[in-house]
């Protein structure tokens, strides 16, 4: 099975089902000198694990991570880093009904037709299970640009649950309110009745979709390539890659196609030292006037805020009855999904766009020398370093 890495240089190779022994990741290119422990990765999984709320699934997953290498008194040493979260509370009985009866809209038939076999207990590798590998990823990515020379700030919220949208928030207001609630949306009003139809949603036995907006400050403009490696593509790449997802879109979006070349394109002006505080820029650099590209044009970062928006349809495990078809006994079935399920994905899938996004900024700022893909301090040849291990003779 391939399609288990991420990044280029900074990469990201994850391992695991969803009912296994546990799961893990692989981060390799990340930098010497990061200061990095099991508590700082912690506080990113905790955003994400199960069990939170009233309104995510009820699986009680702890998912504490150890970090099994890459790492020498608290900073990394440029080496692999080895995370493993171990799964404490799968219950695969009750998957045994659909070992050859595929739960509708799942992956189930798919991975057995392709393989010819599957781990069938909780959707195995297809589970969004497999993301809490990819948010310890994400921690150690935000790690390494929080100690860069680069102030980039990333973040999401839940701008959409069904029919219910909340209004246009700040970035200011995303940081200041998106945590305070169960649903992650930074709009507090729209957040309580996301909250309630979601309640009503669960007790319903169904699920509904819905989206997040993300906003990125402090990129720096150069970073992507044409085509292939175009920040837009990558970055798409990433997002569609979570699970149940539909749609990915930046800058105006969909919603381009109703707007005339006259309209979407931006004038350059000279930044005047004061016009643009949120770009990345100096005074006296050109400078788009507007942003209706999300930060980015022809594939490479302007400086400006990169912000878009990712879909989810809703949950396909519900536990009302459906209808499938046993290819061994050659029935047709009433079915019911009866394991533990949210009722919708993106209030538990917030930091999982985070942690994309900021996998993807650092593997280009890799790549496009921004920060040295060998040492955080970028002093090749210097080995008596703040982080390099003392000699316990010299002690």
């Amino acid at each position: 099975m391939n399609g288990n890495r991420f990044g280029r240089l900074f990469q990201v190779t994850t391992y695991g089902e969803s009912h296994g022994d546990a799961m893990g990741v692989t981060v390799s290119g990340c930098p010497a000198g990061v200061e990095i422990s099991e508590e700082l990765i912690q506080r990113e999984l905790d955003r994400r694990k199960p069990g939170q709320s009233m309104i995510t699934t009820s699986r009680g997953e702890p998912d504490e991570v150890t970090i099994n290498s890459g790492t020498l008194e608290g900073h990394t040493t440029g080496t692999p880093i080895g995370m493993v979260i171990q799964n404490k509370d799968a219950r695969s009985g009750k998957y045994e009904p659909f070992v050859t009866a595929p739960r509708p809209s799942h992956g189930d038939y798919t991975y057995s037709a392709k393989f010819g076999t599957r781990n069938w207990g909780g959707g195995g590798r297809s589970s969004a299970r497999e993301t809490v590998n990819w948010v310890a990823a994400g921690a150690v990515a935000k790690a390494v640009l929080d100690q860069s020379g680069y102030d980039v700030e990333v973040k999401a919220h839940v701008n959409r649950i069904h029919d219910i949208e909340a209004t246009d928030v700040t970035f200011e207001e995303m940081l200041e309110h998106s945590e305070e609630n169960e649903v992650r949306c930074g709009d507090p009003e729209k957040a309580e009745e996301m909250r309630e139809l979601l309640e009503e949603v669960q007790e319903a036995g169904d699920s509904v979709g819905g989206s997040i907006y993300f906003e990125t400050r402090g990129v720096p403009r150069g970073l992507g390539a044409p085509r292939f490696d175009g920040f837009p593509s990558r970055l798409g790449q990433a997002m569609m890659s979570i699970p149940a997802t539909t749609a990915f879109e930046f800058g105006l979006g969909t919603e381009a196609a109703a707007v005339k070349g006259s309209d979407r394109n931006e004038d350059w002006e000279f930044d005047d030292g004061d016009s643009h505080p949120e770009t990345v820029s100096e005074e006296g650099d050109p400078v788009p006037v507007g942003n209706d590209h999300g930060g980015l044009q022809g594939g490479i970062t302007t400086g400006e805020p990169i912000y878009g928006e990712v879909t989810w349809h809703a949950p396909t495990s519900i536990p009302k009855e459906q209808t499938t078809v046993d290819w061994e006994s050659g029935e047709e079935k009433q079915v019911q999904v009866v394991g533990r399920h949210d009722p919708s994905l993106p209030p538990r899938a917030v930091p999982v766009v985070e942690a994309m996004i900021y996998c993807t900024i650092l593997d280009f700022m890799l790549l496009g020398g921004r920060i040295n893909p060998d040492r955080l301090d970028d002093q090749p040849g210097e080995y008596d370093t703040d982080y390099h291990p003392s000699s316990p003779r010299n002690e």
